[in-house]
Order: structure tokens, then C-alpha cells, then sequence
């Protein structure tokens, strides 16, 4: 049975970049990775979150501060994300996506090689999303 990721809001989500970039972390380390952090009670509060919604948990203490692990992968979660990015935007289809992407200039012809050596090594993933949206 496949597990339901939970919905994270845009900052829980950065702080889940952090502690997915080193693996284990206190609340102090990511805290301390953070552009421009807010208050470090502002990143122990997000912790509390992400704990109940089941993406990370405890797995030591280390003196008094508590060391987490993400119970998500991070390549689910993009996925998942750029999945609820597409339907809210998009209607579901990548499309219109790569259009602005290249319109923003953000997508080179490296970046379309790429994608079309990875639709010819996968075709059962280039076709998971027919029927799901309307060109």
C-alpha cells in the first residue's frame, strides 16, 4: 500500500530541503542553514508540523536538542509537488510549463535534450499522465 505524503506548506517544505541536505539535524542546524531565518521558535514550530503531519521524525537526542530524519523521500515529494504545481496552474498538463519555462529563458537546448533522452529511456513514465489533462 502506498503511503500518502502530507501537504506542506512552501517554508516547510525549505526547511525539509535542509535537513534532506544533511541527512540528520537538529532544529539549531537548520535553523542555522536558513537564508535569512526567521525566529529559531518560528523553525521549532515548523519541526512540530512536519512531525505530525508524519514527514520527519525524532531519532536521538544529542545533549537536550533532539536530532530529526525525514520520513519522505526527497524525489517523492518534488514529485508530488510539481504534480499539485501542474493541476493548480497547468490543468494537469507539462506542456504549458516548459513553454513559460523557455519563454523565461530558464530551459536551455541542453535542458530539452535531456528531457528527451529521459522520455526515450522511460516511455511507460512519458505516458503516466494521458488522459489527465487537455492540450
Amino acid at each position: 500500500m502506498k503511503r500518502s505524503l502530507p501537504d506542506l506548506s512552501r517554508f516547510e517544505i525549505e526547511c525539509l530541503r535542509r535537513l534532506w541536505s544533511r541527512g540528520e539535524a537538529s532544529i539549531r542546524d537548520v535553523h542555522s542553514d536558513l537564508p535569512d531565518p526567521p525566529s529559531y521558535s518560528t523553525v521549532r514550530k515548523i519541526f512540530e508540523r512536519l512531525e505530525s503531519k508524519g514527514a520527519i521524525t525524532r531519532v536521538r537526542l544529542d545533549g537536550k536538542a533532539w536530532v530529526y530524519r525525514s520520513k519522505v523521500s526527497s524525489s517523492e515529494m518534488i514529485r508530488k509537488e510539481i504534480r499539485r504545481l501542474l493541476d493548480t496552474l497547468f490543468d494537469g498538463s507539462a506542456r504549458p510549463l516548459v513553454a513559460h519555462l523557455a519563454d523565461m529563458d530558464d530551459l536551455s537546448i541542453d535542458d530539452l535534450k535531456e528531457i528527451e533522452r529521459q522520455l526515450r529511456d522511460n516511455p511507460s513514465e512519458a505516458g503516466d499522465d494521458e488522459g489527465r489533462h487537455n492540450d
